[in-house]
């Protein structure tokens, strides 16, 4: 009779779902998220162990690699994928992990290198074995000091790209720069948005604290309809959920959408509606007494938003499926609003998509700037008179950003910025000079977006 197969541990989960992200190009949260799904039996703790490690050893690979490399005679440039996502899974529990003994992290690699080789002979089980006592035992080379060397300590010791830390240094002071680059190795909050159509802020709190006693719930002192859940396990899995009493959106999201605004009686469109979020948002605003039109080039995601839409109670949203990069037909309706959050570099959600720091080069923020300029040509024209384009993205290098939306004003003489209107938001916080508004990951808890409101003139 066969032996029983070994139960999945979360140090094989989490290899596996590295191994798809690096190799197979998914992205970590959808892969981590099927991956923990086809383990139903999984106990909690080991689940919030894999999530642990896949975040982890993406947010801090770099300076994985660079403990490995100082401590390999030989390099490990030309070892097998698989075997270096073992030594970093490995690696990453030793030098952040308190809770797992260095032992165990290194007999779980050797035993993971051990299956990939066969059982045969020594190989690279014996490498992992070796590499991995000996970081135990002797640690991590030196860090640069932060005071003396920023850029230095954001690269080795943040493990972000050298470009990219240059340009953190480009965007803030040393000592803020420093700091956005450690959130970027920390979790990302998990933020909430009451759906009002069903139920307002205060008594999703209470439902939830009732669901879910061991929370931590918190009103968000940024977004109106916004809460801060720590030690939320799963929220989807909540009565809450199901019958639609909120959204998971992000504060910084949130309040792009806020910027926008909604009333009843108009006509809006969401020009990257995605999964459906903003639209939803977008609805509620107006009370359910908006006419939204939500937007996508990807069929899949629409189809996705249609269930969104339903699950919230959402009405008055119809979706369409088109390439917002491309002249529109003339009959393409005029809006009273348009919300753009257009693709764009991530770097502001590097937490929630760590995958970014390695996928993302200095040479795609032309090209998406490009695109985005593109986008916003083509969707000036259907705007009202007295109707405003809202462009948002989650990231934070001027490209991206003032660059595009100061060509757009160039090329569009009938728009101007419109400052925040005081109200629900305390925009004082967010707002800048030029009329635009920013969130921060390191200031504010939320993910790095950038927004303006361009008002077309009557």
């Amino acid at each position: 009779m066969p032996a029983a197969a070994s139960p999945l541990t979360a140090r094989d989960l989490a290899r596996a779902v590295l191994e798809r992200v690096e190799t197979g190009g998914a992205y970590a949260n959808r892969a981590l998220s099927a991956a923990l799904d086809r383990a139903p039996g999984m106990a909690p703790e080991e689940r919030a162990l894999a999530t642990e490690l896949v975040y982890g050893v993406l947010r801090r690979r770099a300076r994985i690699d660079r403990a490995l490399e100082a401590l390999a005679a030989k390099g490990l440039s030309g070892v097998d994928p698989r075997v270096r996502i073992a030594l970093r899974v490995g690696a990453y529990q030793i030098l952040f992990l308190d809770r797992v003994p260095a032992y165990a992290a290194v007999s779980d690699a050797v035993d993971a290198c051990k299956r990939l080789q066969g059982g045969r002979g020594r190989g690279v089980a014996g490498l992992a074995n070796a590499l991995l006592r000996r970081l135990s035992e002797r640690g991590e080379p030196a860090l640069p000091d932060p005071a003396r060397d920023p850029l230095g300590h954001i690269v080795e010791a943040e493990g972000l790209p050298r470009w990219l830390a240059e340009r953190m240094l480009a965007e803030l002071p040393p000592a803020e720069a420093l700091a956005f680059a450690a959130s970027v190795g920390a979790p990302a909050p998990l933020a909430l948005r009451a759906n009002t159509l069903r139920a307002d802020r205060a008594a999703l709190v209470a439902r939830l604290a009732a669901e879910r006693p061991g929370a931590a719930l918190e009103p968000s002192p940024l977004a109106p309809d916004g809460v801060l859940g720590r030690h939320l396990e799963s929220p989807a899995s909540t009565a809450a959920f199901r019958e639609g009493a909120f959204a998971v959106e992000d504060t910084g999201a949130q309040l792009m959408v806020e910027l926008c605004g909604a009333a009843p009686g108009e006509l809006i469109l969401d020009a990257c509606a995605g999964t459906g979020g903003k639209s939803a948002h977008l609805a509620a605003l107006a009370g359910g007494a908006a006419r939204v039109e939500a937007v996508d080039l990807a069929p899949a995601k629409l189809a996705e938003a249609g269930a969104t839409f339903d699950r919230l109670g959402v009405r008055g949203v119809t979706t369409l499926a088109a390439d917002l990069t491309r002249p529109l037909p003339d009959q393409t309706p005029r809006y009273h609003r348009i919300l753009l959050d257009a693709p764009c570099s991530g770097l502001g959600v590097l937490r929630r998509h760590p995958e970014a720091l390695v996928r993302r080069a200095p040479g795609d923020l032309e090209t998406l700037a490009a695109q985005q300029r593109q986008m916003l040509d083509a969707l000036a024209p259907l705007v009202l008179p007295g109707g405003a384009l809202t462009y948002s993205v989650c990231t934070f290098d001027r490209d991206e950003c003032e660059d595009v939306v100061a060509a757009f004003l160039a090329g569009h003489p009938a728009f101007r910025v419109e400052a925040p209107t005081p109200g629900r938001v305390p925009w004082d916080r967010l707002a800048g000079p030029g009329g635009w508004v920013r969130t921060w990951p390191h200031r504010d808890d939320a993910d790095g977006f950038f927004g303006v409101k361009l008002r077309r003139g009557r």
